[in-house]
């Protein structure tokens, strides 16, 4: 990812009917959403795509866009394959790439 520039003016979308997100790893039932680096995309539309699609918090998806960078991919989602396919869609909008794990 290329390095992004500190910004607070995100807005936060609207949270009704908002997917849930996962923090425990752990969870054998359902499935993933994995999203995986690139050199294309900065930080800035990583972390605004990432608020975008599961709905968290600034913080949150620049954890998420950071360990993505670090690692090569990160879990950034699990739940239904249909919230997941939701996700994963609203990720690709940007030409991000993501992989469902079930």
């Amino acid at each position: 990812m290329i390095p992004f520039e500190e910004k607070n003016d995100f807005e936060l979308p609207n949270k009704e009917n908002k997917p849930e997100f996962y923090e425990d790893i752990g969870i054998e039932t359902g499935y993933r959403v994995f999203l995986f680096n690139d050199d294309i995309h900065t930080f800035d539309e990583v972390i605004t795509q990432l608020i975008k699609a599961i709905q968290c918090n600034f913080e949150k998806a620049r954890s998420l866009a950071f360990e993505v960078h670090v690692k090569g991919k990160a879990m950034v989602f699990f739940g239904e394959m249909a919230q997941c396919l939701k996700v994963s869609s609203i990720l690709e909008e940007i030409g991000l790439h993501t992989q469902i794990v079930g």
